[in-house]
């Protein structure tokens, strides 16, 4: 008889074992406080940054108005940060500065993500000379220097490449192209591990008996086997946002990515390196905020790679 046949509580691990996997999943999480805090914070971030138009129009001040006569002003209640070397509110400059570094992120290494994964789907689940050329073309850009290509890359003009010029120069432009960019060379690490985890998930019986049955290829690889995989390709694109964010802020940094007026936490550091003395907040702060998102990003990573680990516990604490 079973323990609660008894009438004696149930243990722990049975508990566990009886949770649904999205549930188990989520208790692991909330079990680390420092992902959780990480997530936190990565929220108020977002938030923030989508909350600058309100901001801009609580302060009555224009994120690209140029105020020579208030250059480098002292934090006030017209501008709770003060203002830049061209006398614009450098908090509102902060906001929708994380606005285009967040979305730099997220959306390149969703990017980076797409492309990783349907090269590891196919690599692992076909096999033969097509699995062993798929990686050395992994191998290859692996091999590549990745910042030194990026500069290369970045240093590009599209114009040159038949893009037209009214395009090319757009705000937008700017954005894209180091989505782009960043996408087409960080997608080897999901490539490498989602083809480790469909070698692994190919021979299974469920995906056996799948064969058996008739299914073709297309539902094997989408029903049977991507949604086996996704553990990997969470943990690795919550990661990779952070090193995104970092690419894009030394692109800018160097003059290479995001052009003014529109601002990026890069660019703004840029505009800041002549100022660290007579004026470190215009550096300390956009510096700040990318170290913390990094940072907060890599936890949570890890975080979600516990949760996600099956031979991770619940009582572990991170």
């Amino acid at each position: 008889m079973t323990a609660s046949q008894h009438g004696l509580p149930a243990a722990s691990g049975d508990r566990t074992a009886s949770l649904a996997p999205g549930r188990l999943y989520l208790r692991r999480f909330l079990a680390r406080p420092v992902a959780v805090a990480s997530l936190a914070v990565l929220v108020l971030l977002v938030l923030a940054a989508a909350a600058a138009p309100l901001a801009e129009a609580w302060l009555g001040v224009d994120a690209n108005r140029v105020d020579l006569l208030g250059r480098h002003a002292p934090p006030s209640a017209d501008h709770p940060l003060g203002t830049d070397e061209l006398g614009r509110d450098l908090l509102v400059r902060l906001l929708y500065a994380g606005r285009i570094s967040l979305t730099v992120g997220l959306v390149a290494a969703l990017a980076a993500a797409l492309i990783g994964t349907a090269v590891g789907l196919v690599s692992g689940f076909a096999g033969g000379r097509l699995d062993a050329l798929l990686m050395r073309v992994t191998d290859g850009f692996i091999a590549l220097p990745l910042l030194p290509l990026l500069i290369v890359l970045a240093a590009v003009d599209p114009v040159r490449l038949g893009v037209p010029g009214d395009l090319a120069r757009t705000e937008a432009a700017g954005l894209w192209r180091i989505v782009v960019l960043v996408a087409l060379t960080g997608w080897t690490t999901v490539a490498r591990l989602v083809r480790g985890a469909t070698l692994a998930v190919r021979g299974r019986d469920y995906v056996r008996a799948a064969v058996a049955l008739g299914a073709g290829r297309a539902r094997l690889v989408l029903v049977h086997v991507l949604p086996n995989v996704a553990s990997p390709i969470v943990v690795a694109t919550t990661l990779s946002v952070g090193h995104v964010i970092l690419a894009e802020s030394v692109l800018s940094f160097l003059g290479l990515g995001i052009q003014p007026p529109v601002p990026s936490w890069g660019n703004m550091l840029t505009n800041a390196q002549e100022l660290v003395w007579s004026a470190p907040r215009q550096a300390v702060l956009p510096g700040l905020l990318i170290f913390v998102t990094v940072i907060a990003f890599n936890l949570l990573g890890d975080g979600l790679q516990d949760a996600l680990d099956p031979r991770s516990g619940t009582g572990g604490r991170r």
